[in-house]
């Protein structure tokens, strides 16, 4: 068998690609294919890397958010959590490794990479401490960690034990004698909005490299975003509030109703067959160094004249 993978990263490399075959057909092996699945593996490493670095000085019996007091982007994703956890327990159950696998590696780089960790860094970067959006965030997060961490220990065994050695709270009993992790219900669950909110995501993206690509604007947060939607539309996107600037990942955004619509506000079909008007513009505000979103009230603090 090829050396070079499983010498550099180890044996759980190796017990990666043995998960990741599908044993009713013919297992092949190569140094390019383990090359592949070696980085599926940093992908999931450091997808816990980032889980780990966000709760450093999080105690959960003094931090932890109750789950209906939880933002509710962060139901949302405890809820998608509880989905794919019953996805790859049933895949155990029926000794699918490959498809656990496969659900690992996707929450990994879409659920989380691409969507809510990129969603949360501003929340958990420039927020205070303590203050309860970020303490709402990381009681997310050590869920996640806890739920992962159970699931790649029978797979990623001495990658497991790292982990769980690393993570807040009493670690004294080790996790290979664990049974799932009990996720924590809300009696506000997460609603049907966030498939608009999803689409709306992907529609305001493609308006923001639109503007990039001309010019206009640097980055998202150099930004505004108002979107004018019809009534399920629009009370789907105020379901996250203020939060929809950080949905977004632009300096300012709000959800208007239709009838405020300008003319000059771009017509956007989305993917579930919804319609939404969007209107994005360079912002005139000036730059936080601090979060480096571009905010009206910069310049407002006489003692920190350059923070918002």
């Amino acid at each position: 068998a090829p050396q070079t993978v499983t010498k550099t990263l180890g044996a759980d490399v190796l017990r990666l690609w043995v998960a990741a075959s599908d044993y009713s057909g013919e297992i092949a092996i190569s140094d390019k294919l383990l090359s592949r699945i070696a980085d599926a593996y940093r992908r999931i490493r450091n997808t816990v890397r980032y889980l780990l670095s966000n709760l450093h000085g999080f105690d959960p019996l003094l931090h932890t958010v109750a789950p209906d007091d939880l933002l509710s982007m962060d139901r949302w994703a405890l809820s998608e959590l509880a989905r794919v956890q019953g996805e790859i327990m049933a895949a155990y159950s029926a000794k699918q490794f490959h498809h656990v696998y496969q659900l690992l590696h996707n929450y990994c780089a879409v659920d989380l990479g691409s969507l809510y960790l990129d969603v949360l860094k501003d929340r958990l970067y420039t927020l205070p401490e303590a203050s309860h959006a970020r303490r709402s965030a990381q009681t997310v997060l050590l869920h996640i960690a806890e739920a992962m961490t159970r699931w790649i220990a029978p797979i990623l065994s001495f990658t497991a034990d790292e982990i769980w050695k690393l993570l807040p709270g009493d670690r004294s009993q080790t996790v290979f004698i664990q049974t799932w992790y009990a996720l924590p219900t809300s009696s506000r669950p997460a609603s049907d909005a966030w498939t608009t909110l999803l689409a709306a995501r992907e529609a305001v993206k493609k308006e923001l490299e639109s503007l990039r690509a001309a010019g206009t604007i640097g980055s998202p947060l150099d930004a505004d975003v108002v979107i004018y939607a019809e009534a399920a539309a629009h009370e789907a996107l105020a379901t996250v509030g203020d939060e929809l600037r950080f949905w977004f990942i632009t300096s300012d955004a709000n959800a208007q109703p239709l009838s405020l619509k300008p003319a000059t506000a771009s017509e956007v079909k989305l993917e579930n067959g919804q319609t939404m008007w969007i209107a994005a513009t360079a912002t005139t505000a000036d730059k936080c160094s601090r979060c480096w979103h571009r905010r009206p009230d910069v310049g407002q603090h006489a003692v920190h004249p350059a923070l918002c």
